[in-house]
């Protein structure tokens, strides 16, 4: 039997080249909590989750004081079980936000460290649907002080020049009337074929105040409204979903199947994005993914395209990833040695070495990390 011998966790924090807003916050940096589970024999596997732009060592923190112990010495294997335990223990500390991405984290380490032994990529170790490719949409079009709708545009222009076929931006942060030239100087680019999905990030307060936004844009042909409302407020969720032709998306910083549930039982979402660093690891989001697929919606994961590649890829009703094309946003691609491929159409190729087919850049980390490994 292979058992866990340590639990290892590190706070990085990464600036971003220029501060960049979306709907109600705006960041100029990101911390992330990165992990390692080492077997006896020596194997590692890696775990990551984003801890926020503020209070980033919480998640390490909880990967240390709360979980690690309860992890050493346990069968490397036994994942379901491994998940119960830490589960109970962070009852009363936080059954959403850090101390479930530190879970997240954790979980991950385990699945990619049984995967690398078995010298299976991640998707296969998982029962992959056996695809060499899957789907991607280029996210981007975030807020920047003197962007416009032209530098949207050109941004949008790359994406396109890339071979995506389906881009997302943000919204709702400038008022309607500027949304809706940004949002149509972007579908002037695009063509009336390709996708055009809507960020919203918790923009509004009541269904009425997005219903007249999505009014507004709904002449432009957009594919999704994601995350309209406080990810708490699901009835506003539902009810905008009943009231407008815009597919409604969200679930990207839900956490656990019972609120996945709820989402899925009073439709408030047609499309679901849960995040696998966030929800509760690869554990919960395999959970997550089956219970969707039994409601007939598809499962486009949010953030680290790096992990969500392999799950997409593993599961049957996996829709999209999440594609950053450069790192400007989604500085976490700084701090690994191995990018994703992007094929044709702006599909990526499913990586075919062991576990997430990826590691850590010691020497970027050093660079970053405010702390050491313990």
């Amino acid at each position: 039997m292979t058992t866990i011998a340590r639990i290892e966790a590190r706070s990085v924090r990464m600036p971003l080249p220029r501060r960049t807003a979306f709907s109600r916050r705006a960041v100029d940096h990101r911390w992330y909590t990165l992990v390692r589970a080492v077997d006896d024999d020596g194997a590692t596997g890696i775990g990551f989750c984003y801890a926020g732009s503020d209070g980033g060592i919480l998640s390490t923190m909880a990967v240390r004081e709360l979980f690690a112990s309860a992890v050493v010495g346990t069968n490397s294997h036994a994942t379901v079980g491994t998940w119960d335990t830490m589960y109970r223990l962070a009852l009363l500390h936080g059954r959403v936000g850090s101390v479930m991405r530190a879970l997240s984290a954790v979980d991950i380490a385990l699945w990619d460290l049984n995967a690398r032994r078995a010298g299976l990529p991640l998707h296969r170790y998982l029962g992959g649907v056996g695809s060499d490719t899957v789907p991607a949409y280029a996210s981007g079009g975030y807020y920047l002080e003197g962007k416009g709708a032209d530098g949207l545009a050109a941004e949008v222009a790359s994406y396109v020049t890339l071979g995506f076929d389906a881009v997302k931006i943000k919204v709702g942060r400038a008022s309607v009337a500027e949304d809706t030239e940004r949002i149509a100087a972007v579908r002037d680019v695009l063509g009336p074929d390709r996708l055009l999905m809507l960020d919203a990030n918790n923009a509004w307060g009541d269904v009425t105040e997005a219903l007249r936004a999505l009014q507004a844009w709904e002449p432009h042909d957009p594919y999704w409204i994601e995350e309209p409302f406080s990810p708490d407020d699901i009835v506003s969720h539902a009810r905008l979903a009943e009231r407008t032709p815009v597919a409604v998306a969200t679930g990207e910083i839900e956490a656990g199947r019972w609120r996945h549930l709820e989402l899925l039982q009073s439709e408030a979402a047609a499309i679901l994005q849960s995040d696998a660093a966030v929800c509760g690891g690869i554990t919960e989001f395999l959970r997550i993914a089956h219970l969707a697929d039994a409601f007939g919606v598809p499962m486009a994961p949010h953030w680290f395209h790096h992990l969500h590649v392999h799950l997409v890829a593993a599961i049957g009703n996996g829709a999209w990833v999440e594609y950053f094309p450069g790192d400007d946003v989604f500085n976490f691609r700084r701090l690994v040695d191995r990018q994703v491929e992007v094929v044709s159409r702006g599909a990526l190729a499913v990586p075919t070495a062991p576990g997430l087919s990826f590691d850590f850049d010691d020497g970027v980390v050093d660079g970053h990390a405010v702390d050491g490994w313990s």
